[in-house]
């Protein structure tokens, strides 16, 4: 399984290490980036978008002279047929655009010399979802512009434009970049959904393997709703929430929209399975979930959401005989997750928490893995909330409280 900027998808499978003293030294260089990394964004309280959002209307900005006048267009429920899939194209495409990661490469010559210069990293898809004064806001996938120095955003004129980012979420895949307004000719309109149902008809819009076929339009149906997908990001392994969709996808559509027969954007395409032999699986984050993370991203530029400041390891990266010789965990512990580091001055410092503690339990949830740990920090907990951990200590059951803070209150 991969983003649809992959071209091939491998999973490496951890094996068991045969050398223990060295084991915990290397556990802590690989484990602090992916310490829990924390601010609030509650996913059980979100809110579907207020009635002035969920009007299907598409706002086309149109210049005359020195006057720039907005006509909003309306769209209602269409039939799958040609002509009406024609229409929704028509409307939205000016709303779809191209995504440029230009990163920093180093050059050289056979004298030695060498530059400094700026090269095309990565494209993607994005789609302008808002327009609000002198700015114009696109919604992208973040590892579509992940490392980026610069971003170019491709209208739909073919002009390239400079963006900025506004602000990006690793675990959700959200990136939100900033334009100029006067290079807004369309706003996509953002569905609810959580009205779809399986066998909706849907087309996606993105420049699958770069700009040359860009604004290709595919057809397909919601192959399935309410779908969980275990991917692993920057900021560590994360279950993400999708919609499933048999919509031909390719590298390059990362970050743009799955599109309703209302005209509506109901998600933004993310991943895909590209395993040999396996066909039209792809998948996209429901514009519900985007919403309040975009709408987040805009006004702090990051997610908040509650720290506790632990990097994780995985138990099933552990051989078993160190999980019960060294750490002298109980023979019937199969599920849980390790704590490979403790940032100094954080909730788990001030908690006591230490390394090669093990934790499976958060209040009443249990907990088999770091992704699930994550799940229920984010998901079900607030920030200045005091949750109780049970975890093993050389063998021991113990529970502790711990009140959770953001990572910007600690100096963890």
């Amino acid at each position: 399984m991969g983003y649809y900027d992959e071209t091939e998808i491998t999973r490496d499978k951890v094996k068991p290490r045969k050398s223990i003293k060295p084991f915990f030294t290397s556990l802590l260089s690989g484990v602090v980036g992916g310490a829990l990394v924390l601010g609030v964004t509650t996913y059980t309280d979100q809110q579907a978008p207020n009635a002035t959002e969920n009007k299907a209307t598409i706002e086309t900005a149109v210049k005359n002279n020195d006057t720039e006048t907005t006509t909003p267009v309306s769209t209602q429920e269409l039939s799958s047929n040609a002509n009406s899939i024609a229409d929704i194209v028509d409307s939205l495409s000016p709303a779809i655009v191209g995504i440029t990661n230009m990163q920093s490469q180093m050059s050289g010559d056979i004298f030695r010399n060498s530059e400094s210069g700026s090269v095309e990293s990565g494209t993607g898809s994005g789609v302008i979802f808002k327009k609000e004064g002198e700015s114009g806001y696109v919604i992208t996938n973040n590892h579509v512009i992940e490392g980026a120095e610069s971003i170019q955003v491709t209208l739909f004129s073919g002009e390239k434009v400079t963006a900025e980012l506004v602000g990006t979420d690793a675990l959700t895949d959200i990136a939100v970049l900033k334009i100029n307004a006067e290079d807004v000719t369309a706003v996509a309109e953002l569905g609810d959904s959580s009205s779809l149902r399986t066998g909706e008809n849907v087309i996606a819009i993105g420049n699958p393997l770069g700009e040359e076929f860009s604004r290709t339009v595919t057809q397909g149906i919601v192959s399935g709703v309410d779908r969980t997908i275990d991917v692993t990001t920057s900021e560590g392994d994360w279950a993400l929430d999708v919609l499933q969709t048999d919509a031909a996808i390719n590298p390059g559509n990362s970050g743009g929209p799955l599109i309703n027969m209302s005209g509506e954007v109901i998600g933004i395409n993310s991943l895909k399975i590209s395993d040999s032999g396996v066909e039209g699986l792809g998948f996209a984050i429901p514009s519900n979930d985007v919403i309040p993370i975009a709408e987040e991203l805009m006004k702090n530029g990051k997610i908040q959401r509650p720290f506790i400041g632990v990097g994780l390891v995985e138990m099933s990266e552990i051989p078993q005989y160190y999980l019960q010789e060294n750490m002298k965990l109980p023979e019937d512990l199969k599920e849980g997750v390790i704590v490979g580091n403790v940032s100094q001055g954080s909730p788990a410092d001030e908690a006591g928490l230490q390394q090669q503690d093990v934790i499976v339990k958060m209040n009443e949830t249990a907990i088999t893995n770091a992704s699930e740990l994550r799940k229920f920090l984010y998901s079900e907990t607030e920030i200045g909330e005091e949750v109780q951990i049970t975890l093993y200590r050389a063998g021991e059951k113990k529970t502790v409280t711990i009140k959770l803070t953001n990572r910007d209150a600690t100096n963890a």
